[in-house]
């Protein structure tokens, strides 16, 4: 199953940047470098059980990561790469490619994967027809509706429509059903909770059955009940709050950055990805797969479904 490597492509976009510091070039160069080799090893994990191998991944993300936000953005003396992190989304789109991996391994590895996508995609959203009584088109004007998600689990779905029953002249199109949805967040805010709450309704109102959550490295609101919206789970992967904005202001420049280096350090160390948080959404999606339509005969001896 071929994976998807939005983070190699934020890394390549950035080598790329007319904007990058000349002296930044070659630690980006060493990054991609660094970004083979962390790959390979997350293709080369392997372990007794799921739990194991989740233990093994996260490591190997956290030691990636800390890497990336260390040396790579925080501690360069132009100010480029940390100031404009939120642009180039360099260090977020690290969960975006991680997630994948970890799927694949702790859910679909030996399964058959034909068809289905893993990672970033373009997930349907709804359906409707451009077209009257008097103005036929073909297909009825068959029109879908897309949403962009971080992570999905989907599969491609074909679909062709025609007002003859024979399907002459007929409008064919491909799309992706997200039965799991994810959408990542470096920092969770009150807004970004409330856009995925609209996200959450609508990527379940286009398939039934399918599921939502929200992961997010830092929590930076006050938590609220997921209870009355479509959002199956919130998933808080540092388990921690963001560090205070009283802090992050001074390293906006090279100077604040070497004043703050240590105290950054040990924030990212004591707040390092939980391996418990991502075995908790890989939990949610082996507990799908292993979802069967009830048979009357086990309903019957229960009693209930």
């Amino acid at each position: 199953m071929t994976l998807p490597t939005p983070h190699l492509e934020k890394l390549r976009s950035t080598l790329e940047n007319e904007k990058l510091p000349p002296n930044d070039k070659p630690i980006i160069e060493a990054a991609i470098e660094r970004y083979a080799d962390w790959v390979k090893r997350l293709t080369e994990v392997t372990a007794d059980n799921v739990e194991d191998t989740v233990n093994k991944m996260v490591g190997l993300l956290n030691d990636y990561r800390l890497y990336l936000d260390v040396d790579v953005i925080f501690g360069r003396e132009a100010d480029f790469l940390y100031r404009q992190k939120g642009q180039l989304k360099l260090d977020n789109s690290v969960i975006e490619e991680f997630l994948p991996h970890l799927v694949y391994k702790c859910v679909m590895q030996g399964r058959d994967t034909t068809g289905i996508s893993l990672g970033p995609n373009t997930t349907f959203s709804s359906i409707y027809f451009g077209s009257s009584l008097e103005a036929a088109v073909p297909g009825g004007g068959l029109t879908l509706r897309t949403k962009d998600q971080d992570f999905a689990v989907a599969k491609v779905l074909y679909m062709k429509a025609s007002h003859d029953r024979e399907f002459k002249d007929a409008l064919s199109k491909a799309f992706y059903l997200g039965y799991v949805v994810a959408e990542c967040k470096t920092n969770l805010d009150k807004t970004m909770f409330q856009e995925a709450v609209a996200t959450a309704h609508d990527a379940k109102s286009a398939v039934t059955g399918a599921k939502y959550y929200l992961l997010c490295e830092w929590l930076d609101m006050t938590p609220q009940s997921t209870a009355p919206t479509d959002i199956d789970e919130v998933i808080i992967l540092r388990r921690a709050k963001r560090m205070s904005s009283n802090i992050r202001a001074a390293f906006g420049t090279w100077e604040g950055r070497k004043k703050g280096k240590d105290a950054f350090v040990k924030f990212l160390n004591d707040n390092a990805f939980r391996a418990e948080m991502f075995l908790r959404f890989v939990n949610h999606i082996n507990g799908m797969m292993g979802a069967e339509e009830p048979q009357e005969v086990d309903v019957l001896s229960k009693g209930y479904f």
